[in-house]
């Protein structure tokens, strides 16, 4: 039995990719700009002596994106932030494929919305590479997440890595996929 697409990845391959062809005059496929990864990313230095609201934080990234988590340590010591080389400072997880595709889709339509006054995500956060970087300041957004077992509001920063060549086809990809930019 076939595995079923994602609605996401549906939508890329059957109508972002012949339309940036069309606009763009591209002769093959390949040419098209294409999602590679979704890196999405916690600092957790507040609670580097405190062990389980730690763990608790790493739980909560992996339901929020599906994949487990790999813990971050300091590369060297920071004396004023009382931080030793090798601690435990943040968690990350790097989501391709179908993982990709669900967790953008599920940013896309459910967790961007909910945000409180949204108006639409910055033009202005490309890298100059095609690569776009996004910064939540709470994982409640996130269906998954319930109010009554958070112990601590934490953001999170999402990186979205394209093949794009340049910020104004990433932007043309991730717009046509539906990402909400400010008008």
């Amino acid at each position: 039995m076939a595995k079923e697409m994602n609605r996401l990845h549906k939508l890329y391959l059957e109508e972002v990719v012949p339309a940036i062809m069309k606009e763009k005059g591209y002769k093959n496929v390949n040419q098209v700009p294409k999602l590679e990864k979704v890196i999405v990313s916690r600092g957790l230095g507040d609670v580097k002596d405190n062990s389980q609201a730690f763990n608790k934080a790493v739980e909560e990234l992996a339901v929020i994106t599906g994949q487990k988590p790999i813990t971050t340590t300091a590369k060297k010591s920071i004396a004023n932030f009382k931080i030793r080389e090798g601690m435990k400072i943040g968690a990350k997880v790097t989501l391709r494929g179908d993982h990709m595709y669900e967790f953008l889709d599920k940013l896309i339509s459910i967790a961007l919305p909910r945000l409180r006054d949204f108006q639409g995500v910055s033009k202005k956060s490309f890298d100059g590479r095609g690569n776009y970087a996004l910064g939540l300041t709470e994982q409640l957004v996130f269906p998954e997440i319930s109010y009554e077992k958070i112990d601590k509001i934490r953001g999170l920063d999402i990186v979205i890595v394209t093949s794009a060549k340049s910020d104004d086809e990433a932007r043309l990809v991730l717009s046509k996929l539906g990402m909400p930019f400010k008008k």
